[in-house]
């Protein structure tokens, strides 16, 4: 069984993969000290159990969790016995362990992996999101800034600049400069909603105010259209 172990404290990273080198057959691939490079990691890698400290600074392990599509069994380890009752709320806990872990309470929770089977709940859980019009995947998409993933709405967006390594994505609320590219941001976001115009801009179709020339307004904005994309704007258009 792999498992990778994500807490921001050192020596509590080392006192859970002490106790499970006590454990045949369970291997720890990898540990972080944040949320972020956990995820990061986790899109790449499959894991089969993760042990997760609830309170760590920028992102705690709920909004890790909610982060994960199929998250996989999590064992909680935390110094907080308050949070108990929310945990439970998620299917993919197993278990709930107060710092400092002993190792017949580790053992026990190990038990309770081997016997809890989870993977019923998220399969379902998939079925429910594939035949769900509000698919929330659908709705947004999440940011890394400043080491934490901020979430913005598809609906907010209504421009996105290139800036070299750098993309500014403009929204009613704010303004985001991400670390990525032009490419890899078209790739994430609905087909029906944004068009890119520009080699430097994408655009979301439905908040242009005026089309002039090779130009348009969004919002407070004057955007360029290529040649290339003139054309395909024109389609997605209601032209009356």
């Amino acid at each position: 069984m792999k498992c990778i172990i994500i807490d921001d404290e050192a020596t509590a990273r080392a006192i859970i993969a002490h106790l499970c080198a006590s454990v045949d057959g369970l291997e720890v691939v990898e540990e972080f000290p944040n949320a972020i490079q956990a995820i990061k990691f986790l899109n790449k890698n499959e894991v089969d159990l993760i042990f997760l400290d609830i309170h760590m600074p920028d992102f705690t392990g709920f909004d890790f969790i909610d982060t994960l599509k199929t998250p996989p069994k999590i064992v909680l380890t935390t110094s907080d016995k308050n949070l108990a009752f929310e945990a439970f709320e998620y299917d993919c806990i197993v278990d709930y362990l107060l710092k400092p872990v002993t190792l017949p309470r580790f053992l026990k929770a190990m038990q309770k992996v081997e016997s809890t089977n989870v993977t019923t709940s998220v399969i379902d859980m998939d079925k429910k999101e594939s035949t769900d019009s509000n698919n929330t995947s659908d709705k947004e998409l999440y940011v890394n800034i400043d080491r934490r993933l901020i979430k913005i709405d598809f609906e907010s967006i209504y421009l996105i600049e290139a800036k070299g390594d750098y993309i500014l994505i403009k929204t009613h609320e704010k303004n985001y400069t991400v670390h990525s590219t032009l490419k890899k941001i078209e790739e994430k976001l609905p087909d029906n909603l944004f068009l890119k115009v520009h080699r430097s801009y994408i655009i979301h179709i439905k908040k242009i105010i005026d089309i002039e020339d090779n130009s348009v307004l969004i919002e407070r904005d004057v955007v360029p259209i290529s040649r290339s994309n003139r054309s395909e704007l024109m389609k997605r258009l209601n032209l009356l």
